[in-house]
């Protein structure tokens, strides 16, 4: 697959130029709600996929075979992350989440999305993951280019934030592009991003909503 290292959001081309590398097994570096993200597709989008296939759920959209290293073991070597520390999942619609918890989300929540909130959940015990990974933050994001590149990859995307691990997170192009230039497939540049607030991060403790980080969302 070819393809530009670095193209504009606005360019018309920019979410089937995305689609066409997460679809591939690769790793992009994109706008989101908040900060720039890496992104991958998930390994839940069919349930769980069994890592030793390394393969993705076929559907509309979607190519099957995966490279030789999936995208969340791609993002952690590029940030150096510790293999505890899971990603937040990326949605393309509030519903999508009841296919991978059963847990029962307020409408306070819910209401909010899309939206900068990131909500962390108990996976369905028939997701394979579950067993070493029992819970999973998930985010449906206010900006629709996004939402419509995750409905076209037919699965949830990873997002990380845009930095080696322990060091500041990158607000500039110029400065991701110096980074992470060689070492993703994709850049999409949609300015600096200075400033930017994260998303809110809540859980759920026996059926009420604890703030575990107030960001840009407000959740009392």
């Amino acid at each position: 697959m070819e393809t530009k290292s670095i193209i504009l959001k606005k360019d018309e081309a920019s979410q089937k130029k995305v689609a066409e590398v997460l679809k591939a097994g690769g790793v992009a570096i994109i706008p989101t709600d908040t900060v720039y993200g890496f992104s991958g597709i998930s390994s839940l989008g069919n349930g769980g996929v069994n890592k030793d296939e390394k393969t993705l759920p076929t559907g509309e959209g979607l190519c099957a075979p995966l490279s030789s290293s999936d995208p969340d073991s791609k993002i952690r070597a590029i940030k150096g992350r510790a293999e505890t520390k899971p990603f937040i999942q990326l949605i393309s619609a509030p519903e999508d989440l009841a296919l991978y918890t059963d847990d029962e989300i307020p409408a306070s929540l819910l209401n909010k999305w899309p939206g900068a909130l990131t909500i962390i959940v108990h996976l369905k015990k028939s997701i394979s993951l579950s067993k070493t990974l029992p819970t999973v933050a998930f985010r449906c994001p206010g900006d629709l280019w996004l939402r419509q590149i995750i409905k076209e990859c037919g699965a949830p995307i990873y997002s990380t934030s845009v930095n080696r691990s322990g060091s500041p997170v990158l607000e500039t192009i110029p400065e991701i592009k110096d980074e992470f230039l060689n070492e993703v497939d994709l850049i999409i540049d949609d300015g600096d991003k200075r400033g930017a607030l994260p998303s809110t991060l809540v859980c759920l403790e026996g059926g009420k909503v604890k703030v575990l980080r107030q960001g840009s969302v407000r959740v009392d």
